[in-house]
């Protein structure tokens, strides 16, 4: 008897990324991102100076990692095209190697029995087009939509799951706002102007993937936070999770499900006066191209309180004029993160979507513990034993179940990640997979206990 049983043809399987997996080999012909440029002239600022190059080397071990993901139980696997691999310079001209590379990793997957889903981009702009004012630059809307039309032909035969951006308020937060990610500025106006483009650019993606008669589906990945405020009953602290709420979250989940801006969104940044520069027709396109699938990146909630602490007036405007975080007492914590740990969050998600956003099919497309030091866990036959990542799954996929049997329209959990990854400036730090890389001895791969654990919860779809 299975406890928890998920419905039939459930997704099991784990998300990744393409800059944060293949790393650069001379003779691939992947032109320069704003990682690889960011790596080359501040390497400090990436833990152990590891950078981009140094990912995992996917690239080259994805027929053998491919065995490892059917080893833990994958029927789906998401991944994502570099841009700059695909297309490394402003001349547009297509890289050969690596349509060659895709074609192979597809086909590959597609032969193990694991779905490919496929994201578009994943924090990875092109060098030649950041130059240029990347996102706040209008043309890279259009040089996108040309890039993601590419994707659709090429690959569009073996590829019935598409995703037009991962995360897209991180380049947004990390470049414009606290400055975690490339080119690092604090200027909320630019922020809009960024968040503002990239939604249109996936609502006109969205557009081109109907017109070329394309058969699959096509959606977004976002990293839904639940702001919770401080005190239900105060309703200051209510305010102050609702426009916490509609900047985090709603941004980029109402145009893309509803097609329109959260009025709480449009109301502030009117007030700021920093409202982005919207061409004509720019809002129907937003309105007549909503998705068919959403992918919910799940990690920790928002806590926030009435904003008490004085405004820093060097920096603003920005969110944190608006509200100051809460830190609940008694939260519960993951020791190795530093990270809330509220697995509630995932239901409440769930239910929102349902309730608010048509029930809208949707599949948890990341959900996952970061642990430094992993090694320390690691037994004498070489294994290591992250019961604590068991047991933060487990008690995520209850809530998850929960949500399904209320009606919730989940089809799927992906893990982050199936082996353990580059990521971005804390390159190797934190370890996240199903199963370990030991960048020190020849990139060996193990699988962890909760690999073999989550390969008998697809087996039997779900578990006691």
């Amino acid at each position: 008897m299975v406890t928890y049983k998920f419905p039939d043809n459930f997704w099991w399987g784990s998300a990744a990324s393409g800059p944060q997996t293949e790393g650069t080999y001379d003779g691939d012909g992947k032109g320069e991102s704003i990682w690889d440029y960011w790596y080359k002239k501040m390497p400090d600022k990436f833990f152990d100076e590891v950078g981009p190059a140094d990912a995992s080397r996917f690239y080259h071990t994805y027929k053998e990692d491919i065995q490892l993901m059917k080893a833990t139980g994958h029927n789906s696997y998401r991944h994502s095209i570099q841009w700059s691999r695909l297309i490394p310079d402003a001349t547009g001209a297509i890289n050969q190697t690596a349509v060659a590379y895709y074609n192979d990793l597809l086909d590959e997957l597609l032969a193990n029995d694991i779905e490919p889903f496929m994201n578009l981009y994943h924090f990875d702009m092109p060098m030649y087009l950041q130059e240029k004012g990347g996102w706040l630059n209008r043309a890279t809307v259009d040089a996108y939509v040309s890039y993601a039309r590419t994707c659709f032909e090429l690959f569009g035969g073996k590829v019935k799951k598409w995703f037009t951006h991962n995360e897209p308020i991180v380049p947004v937060e990390g470049g414009y706002l606290y400055q975690f990610h490339y080119p690092c500025e604090v200027n909320m106006k630019h922020a809009v102007q960024v968040g503002y483009h990239e939604m249109l650019a996936s609502a006109k993606a969205v557009q081109a993937y109907r017109e070329m008669g394309q058969d699959g589906q096509i959606g977004i990945i976002l990293n839904l936070t639940p702001s919770y405020p401080r005190d239900e009953h105060n309703p200051e602290d209510i305010k102050a999770s609702v426009l916490a709420d509609a900047i985090f979250n709603r941004s980029f989940l109402d145009p893309s499900i509803k097609g329109e801006y959260p009025p709480e969104l449009v109301a502030l940044v009117k007030e700021l006066g920093i409202l982005p520069d919207i061409h004509d027709n720019d809002l129907a396109v937003i309105r007549d191209n909503t998705i068919d699938l959403l992918g919910i990146n799940y990690y920790q909630p928002r806590r926030v309180k009435a904003k008490e602490t004085p405004v820093d007036r060097e920096r603003s405007p920005m969110p944190d004029d608006y509200f100051d975080n809460y830190e609940m007492p008694g939260r519960k914590m993951n020791p190795h993160r530093g990270w809330e740990i509220y697995e509630k969050g995932i239901y409440d998600i769930l239910i929102n979507v349902r309730d608010n956003y048509g029930n809208i099919p949707c599949f948890i497309s990341e959900n996952g513990m970061g642990v430094e030091g992993e090694e320390k866990f690691r037994n004498a036959d070489g294994v290591i034993e992250d019961d604590y990542r068991i047991e933060f799954v487990r008690d995520h996929l209850k809530y998850v179940h929960q949500a399904i049997q209320e009606g919730a329209n989940c089809l799927g959990y992906h893990m982050w990640t199936c082996m353990d990854n580059w990521s971005w400036t804390n390159a190797y730090k934190n370890r996240y997979g199903f199963i370990s890389v030991d960048i020190h001895n020849q990139w060996q791969r193990s699988i962890k206990n909760s690999g073999r654990w989550f390969k008998q919860v697809s087996d039997n779809n779900g578990f006691n």
